[in-house]
Order: C-alpha cells, then sequence, then structure tokens
C-alpha cells in the first residue's frame, strides 16, 4: 500500500485509473464551458438579441450553483455521494443542451441556471467521492491532478471558443461539451468504488431551513454583483445585497468562519481570502495591460494563461509536500499578495507589461498552493457524515468572499475610472485580503474537528 501512495503516478495507477481519469475529464469539460460562455457571451446575447439580458447569463448560474451546493451537501452526506453525482452531471449535460438549442435568450437562461445547479451538485458530491474512493495519503495529489485539469482549458479554451463561435456557430460550443461529458461520465461510473450509496439517514425537514438559507445568499450575491457596476438605484441594491448576505452566511458557514477561529472555519475563510483576492485581481490583469500598455486582447490573455500554468505547478509542489500544510498555505497566501503588489506597478509609466505577466505568474503559483491544500484539510477536519455539508461550506465561501472582493473593486473602479490612484486602491485592498490570509494560515488544528454549523 506505501508504494502505491508513494509513486508518482498513483493517482492513475490501474486500481485508480477509471475513476481518475472520468472525474478530471468531467472537471476539465466544466472548466472549458466556464470559460467558453464569457468568451462567446457577446456572439450570443447579438444572435439571441438578448443584451439587455446579458448579465443574467453568468449571475443567473452563480445563484443556481450557490443553491445547488447547499443541496449537493446535505444529500451527500444523507444519501452518499452517488445521487448528487449523477444528477450533476444530468442536470450540467441537460443544461449545456437546453443553451445549444435555445431559440431565445430566455430560453439560453434557462440552460444557464440548469448548468449552475449541475455544476454545484457535481462539485459537492465530487468531494465526497474523493474522501471515500481514495485513501487520505492520496488527497493531496488527487486535488492537485482536479486543479491541473483547469489548464489546458485556460490555455487554449478563449482561442478554440472563439475560432469556432466564428467559424461556425457558438452552439457547437455548447453541444459538443455535453455530447462529450457523456463518455467522461461513462469512464467515471467504470472506476467507481461498489460502495458509497447507501443511504446513511433521509434528508429531514431540518434541512428546509439551511435550503432557504441558500436560496437568501444567492439572491444576495446577485444583487450585490448587480448593485456593484450601477449608479443611483445600484447602491440600493448592493447595500440590500450586503444585508442579505450578512444574515445568510452565518447559518451556512461554520460558526467562525468570519473570525477566522481555529479549526474548520478558518479553513473555509482562507478559501475565501484567497480566492477574493486572487479572482478580483484577475480582473483587472487584462484592463491594466490594454488600457495601460496598449496591448490586444489576445496579448492581455497571455497574462492568464501563465497564470494557469503557473497554478497547475503550485498545486503539483503541495502534492508534493502533504505534511507541511500550514507552511505551504502561508507562503502560498503571499506569494498572491506579492504577485498583485508586482502587477499594480503597471501603473508606473517605466514598468514594462512583462512584469505584469511575472506578477501574475507568481500570483498564479500561489493559489495553485493554496487550493488544493484546503480541498484536503476540509477532509481532514470533517468528521464521518459531514464532507458534504462542509464542502459545501467551502464552496460557498469561496463564491460569497469572490463576488463581494470583485463587488468591491468593481464599484469603486466604475465609480472613479481608470486612474493610476484607483488601481492602487483596489489592488491594494485585494493585497490586504490575501496578507490576512498569510497571517491566519496556521489556525487549523486537531484533526476531525468538524465545527459547528449554525441551523
Amino acid at each position: 500500500m506505501s508504494s502505491v501512495m508513494t509513486a508518482p503516478a498513483a493517482v492513475f495507477s490501474q486500481r485508480y485509473r477509471a475513476l481518475s481519469v472520468g472525474i478530471v475529464a468531467l472537471v476539465m469539460l466544466v472548466a472549458f464551458e466556464y470559460l467558453a460562455v464569457a468568451t462567446a457571451m457577446p456572439l450570443i446575447g447579438r444572435e439571441l438579441n438578448g443584451y439587455h439580458l446579458y448579465g443574467l447569463a453568468f449571475s443567473g448560474g452563480m445563484a443556481a450553483n450557490v443553491i445547488a451546493t447547499v443541496v449537493g451537501g446535505r444529500w451527500s452526506d444523507a444519501r452518499g455521494p452517488f445521487p448528487a453525482l449523477w444528477t450533476g452531471v444530468a442536470g450540467f449535460v441537460a443544461g449545456l443542451a437546453v443553451s445549444g438549442f435555445a431559440p431565445a435568450m430566455e430560453v439560453f437562461l434557462v440552460g444557464r441556471f440548469l448548468q449552475g445547479l449541475g455544476g454545484g451538485l457535481f462539485n459537492v458530491a465530487l468531494y465526497v467521492l474523493v474522501a471515500q474512493a481514495y485513501p487520505s495519503a492520496m488527497h493531496p495529489r488527487v486535488f492537485s491532478a482536479l486543479a491541473a485539469a483547469w489548464v489546458l482549458p485556460s490555455v487554449v479554451g478563449p482561442a478554440v471558443t472563439g475560432f469556432v463561435a466564428e467559424t461556425w456557430s457558438w452552439r457547437l460550443i455548447f453541444l459538443g461539451v455535453a455530447v462529450l461529458s457523456v463518455p467522461a461520465a461513462l469512464i467515471m461510473w467504470r472506476g467507481l468504488p461498489a460502495t458509497g450509496g447507501q443511504p446513511r439517514e433521509a434528508m429531514g425537514r431540518a434541512f428546509l431551513p439551511r435550503f432557504a438559507w441558500g436560496v437568501c445568499a444567492a439572491i444576495g450575491a446577485a444583487l450585490l454583483q448587480y448593485g456593484s457596476g450601477a449608479a443611483g438605484a445600484g447602491i440600493v441594491l448592493a447595500v440590500a445585497g450586503v444585508a442579505v448576505l450578512a444574515l445568510a452566511l452565518p447559518k451556512l458557514l461554520p460558526k467562525g468562519t468570519l473570525r477566522a477561529a481555529r479549526g474548520l472555519p478558518t479553513v473555509i475563510a482562507l478559501r475565501g481570502l484567497a480566492a477574493g483576492s486572487f479572482f478580483a485581481a484577475e480582473v483587472f490583469v487584462p484592463l491594466m495591460l490594454v488600457q495601460e500598455r496598449g496591448l490586444n486582447t489576445a496579448e492581455a490573455g497571455l497574462a492568464l494563461t501563465g497564470g494557469a500554468l503557473a497554478w497547475s505547478l503550485g498545486s503539483w509542489i503541495q502534492g508534493r509536500r502533504p505534511h507541511a500544510r500550514a507552511l505551504t498555505i502561508r507562503i502560498g497566501a503571499t506569494l498572491i499578495a506579492v504577485g498583485i503588489c508586482v502587477t499594480a506597478l503597471i501603473v508606473i509609466p517605466a514598468t514594462p507589461a512583462v512584469v505584469v505577466f511575472a506578477g501574475w505568474v507568481v500570483a498564479g503559483l500561489g493559489i495553485g498552493m493554496v487550493f488544493p491544500t484546503l480541498s484536503v484539510l476540509v477532509l481532514e477536519l470533517s468528521a464521518p457524515g459531514e464532507e458534504g455539508r462542509n464542502s459545501a461550506s467551502l464552496s460557498i465561501g469561496e463564491s460569497v468572499f469572490s463576488v463581494v472582493a470583485v463587488a468591491i473593486t468593481g464599484a469603486v473602479f466604475a465609480a472613479y475610472g481608470g486612474r493610476p490612484w484607483v488601481y492602487v486602491t483596489c489592488l491594494g485592498l485585494l493585497v490586504v485580503m490575501a496578507g490576512t490570509a498569510t497571517l491566519v494560515g496556521g489556525r487549523f488544528e486537531h484533526r476531525r474537528e468538524a465545527g459547528t454549523m449554525e441551523v
């Protein structure tokens, strides 16, 4: 057994090959779809005459994802990961088909909502499946492989999407991913363990309040996202979104998450801080390269490609140091902060564009070290039967913290424009987020400490 766990190719050894190939392929397809939507949406909005509903194509899927994450966590704990897993795959494929055949923007949005539901269910059930199907010693490398599954879509996804959409039709993107998802799911099915789908307990009426709070969180995040980019009434929407999130999050996250209490709450908080700082900064990278250095969109996008490749490298590094987790998190969070600082140097006229590329590679390396490590920790710190709920909390924290970070920095940018001090202010706020993650990076302890949830 020790040879299996220490061999470099353990995740894809004969015993786990079918399962690993299947889940990596599905994650790769989810990643491709996620990146493809942003690239193809201008064409979709024009062809379906739906620019007035443009934002809903993104926020609708996000809201559905948050709701499905809450449901998937409880469902996986109560019934095992298989029902949520297969329902998620089916919902994702169905959503792709609906979007691909959509005759109108309203129908396309229904497809996006189904994709969000399916992706949320699949993502949470995948955590529980990893906990049950792989030995704990393999978890760092499993999550490293899942992170690496985003690399190829990040590198070629936008270019392939643009080529297919311009040469043939954007519909082929959605329908192609749907078709490819079927063999990937069949490969995964061949490798599923014989156990894991047996019911543990009924869902119960006690779950209904948590589901309701999940819906509230989705609504609050959507209000904040919309309101941050609009003036006048938009401010009211943003404030309402913050108020709703302030009420909902304590009901969905482990008690003490917002103050980084020791144990599992710190893991959830770290995921949110790392995700919020990185993804919000990522929004500004191509914008600064285009506006401040005159690069075209394709050239600016190469910076994001470099960050994606570095993310994969960081994931590989953490998989080779599975026991130095506090150090790995602190180094990773520090690299995110340093990378964002280097990126901000673009406001100095003499700074060449290549400095931004280098800075974003550093930040990508940092997020790659942090993300898989936190995924492993959330399983280690979960009591049996709580993996789904805690994995759901991890995903919710990541989503909401990211929305808040993007909304705040986006509101500042929308109010004052692309002045140098605006870039510095926005990126400075994100450096503080990443720096906070560095400071609290070691505040987890006590294996099997699941953390008490508020209900």
